[in-house]
């Protein structure tokens, strides 16, 4: 009998699928490759934008759109979430981190990343822990819509910071990250059988996978330059940056659980991780580099979560 195929000796199709059932170790293993081979993040730097636009429509295939339209359909818990997210806990965090004695630029980075919409990867990393994508994807949606209406002047009236978000520049991005992946998801579901979609649905999710290990690879350019350069300060950083998403994380789901279990578990998922490559691509370039540095430090347990909470999850739901 010949001895069983390791990942490198199966089919590209079959590596896809087996790339999704091992997607959390993936993650987590891809933001460390990308922090220690500094040239690997130099050269995917350049393509995150284009990266999030195919993770997009690779996660808008993925969805029941029935779904989706039923979320839509109970506006008043569509609404009651993107407000948690984008006007109650940006003001939650900010009392936690005066009261905690934050008034220097962590704790002004810990508001600013709580102000942000929900991160793009957020429906496909609650498929990869068996949570709610569907309303994962509506509540990212429509957070990243309305973040520029938001932010801007929560930022300057609770921190006096002034994020200088430009609507226009903004809401082209907007249109490739979201727009254009909407319509090649409907050009892609009115040529492609719903059977054969679901056929290929593990290999999709296992595209999702790379897609945000490379997207993983990119925005840690330069992190291990500023880690060798100041460790304590990065060390400390990182440790309130997975202090933020946790704690966002549980707050949330435990202010949901009306909702339902698994609405209330993919809501804390959505509350903690955050889209910080939106505020590195605005923020004015006089804006204090150990700010930007948090943002980039809030990769690490985004990337992480799907890994570490995947088992709490299980033992959540099981119970």
């Amino acid at each position: 009998m010949p001895p069983t195929a390791g990942p490198a000796a199966l089919s590209p199709l079959r590596f896809l699928e087996w790339s999704a059932r091992q997607g959390g170790a993936l993650l987590a293993g891809g933001i460390f490759v990308g922090l220690f081979v500094p040239p690997l993040a130099a050269l995917f730097r350049d393509v995150v934008t284009i990266t999030v636009a195919g993770l997009m429509t690779l996660v808008l295939l993925r969805v029941d759109l029935a779904q989706v339209v039923a979320y839509l359909r109970r506006p008043v818990l569509v609404a009651a979430l993107s407000a948690w997210l984008l006007l109650v806990l940006p003001v939650v965090t900010y009392a936690v981190a005066m009261a905690a004695g934050l008034d220097g630029p962590l704790g002004a980075a810990l508001v600013i990343s709580a102000m942000g919409c929900a991160a793009t990867s957020s429906p496909a990393f609650a498929r990869l822990v068996g949570l709610d994508g569907e309303i994962s994807l509506v509540v990212a949606v429509i957070t990243t819509l309305l973040v520029p209406f938001t932010a801007p002047p929560l930022a300057l009236g609770l921190m006096g910071i002034d994020l200088a978000i430009s609507l226009q520049g903004l809401m082209a991005r907007l249109a490739l990250v979201v727009g254009l992946p909407l319509l090649v998801s409907i050009a892609i579901r009115r040529v492609v059988a719903p059977e054969t979609l679901a056929r290929f649905g593990p290999a999709v999710d296992g595209s999702v996978v790379w897609l945000v290990v490379l997207y993983g690879f990119g925005v840690m350019d330069g992190m291990l330059a500023k880690l060798l350069a100041e460790p304590a300060w990065v060390m400390g950083g990182l440790a309130l940056a997975f202090a933020g998403n946790f704690g966002m994380n549980i707050v949330t789901a435990f202010a949901f659980m009306a909702a339902g279990q698994r609405v209330a578990l993919a809501g804390g998922l959505l509350a903690g991780n955050r889209n910080m490559a939106l505020f590195l691509a605005v923020l004015p370039a006089a804006t204090d580099e150990r700010i930007l540095l948090f943002f980039a430090l809030c990769q690490f347990p985004l990337f992480l979560s799907p890994f570490l909470l995947r088992p709490v999850y299980r033992r959540v739901r099981a119970g």
